[in-house]
């Protein structure tokens, strides 16, 4: 059995799991049961539990607390974002809900995308290499596209580019709603016109004018200095 059938084949509840460790666990993070609880608002038991039918099944092991995606794991996991993103596409470009609705339906409906329309999907919007908020769709786009700095980190009167909204910022659906209200979407050019750690503030100058984010927020939102190659940011065809 192929690994994107074997992703379909996990329980929506498993799927989830392996997500959220994809998600916690992308930047080198230690992530035990206890923060994938919290992250997913279930018990630690219940975790845990999960995570010892995910050891048992081969897609995680662990180091001590430390919960670590397998070879098998990332790739399940990678297929399961895969479809998330294409639905996504499909839900933002073509049928028009917000970013917010559309995560949400997406997880709805990811777990029942067949290998078949998940093939024509892929086809219909161009074979996007990552989702609307610009993550890589997996592993190996990953390593080939740039990494990105945190907005956070830019000073005041630079330039950049909006590359893409991190996974860990698509889990807030009020950030979401707030960026893509204010344009501040993978491809937008930005100017920072003031950042403050005493106010725990940047201010910047976007498509639609002034915004302002908490640093933490902006930790999420990451950039390329000045004009980014436009070959980064994927189009709908015919969108």
């Amino acid at each position: 059995m192929s690994r994107r059938n074997d992703a379909q084949a996990l329980s929506n509840a498993a799927q989830e799991y392996l997500l959220a460790l994809r998600v916690m666990a992308g930047d080198g993070s230690h992530v035990g049961a206890a923060q994938v609880a919290r992250h997913l608002g279930v018990s630690t038991q219940a975790a845990s539990e999960m995570f010892r039918r995910l050891v048992a099944d081969g897609l995680v092991t662990q180091d001590g607390r430390d919960l670590i995606l397998t070879v098998a794991g990332r790739a399940a996991a990678d297929a399961i974002f895969r479809r998330h993103a294409l639905l996504e596409w499909l839900l933002t470009s073509v049928i028009g809900l917000g970013w917010a609705e559309s995560d949400e339906e997406a997880a709805r409906l990811q777990g029942a995308l067949s290998p078949r329309v998940e093939a024509r999907l892929d086809e219909l919007l161009g074979h996007p290499p990552t989702c609307p908020h610009g993550n890589p769709i997996d592993a190996e786009t990953a390593r080939q596209r740039p990494k990105g700095t945190p907005l956070s980190q830019i000073e005041a009167g630079q330039k950049a580019t909006i590359y893409r909204i991190t996974e860990e910022a698509e889990e807030d659906a009020g950030l979401l709603s707030y960026l893509e209200a204010r344009a501040l979407t993978p491809g937008a050019a930005v100017s920072v016109l003031a950042r403050s750690e005493s106010l725990d503030s940047l201010t910047l100058e976007g498509p639609r004018g002034r915004a302002t984010l908490g640093l933490r927020p902006a930790s999420l939102v990451h950039v390329l200095p000045g004009d980014a190659d436009p070959a980064l940011f994927h189009k709908v065809p015919g969108r």
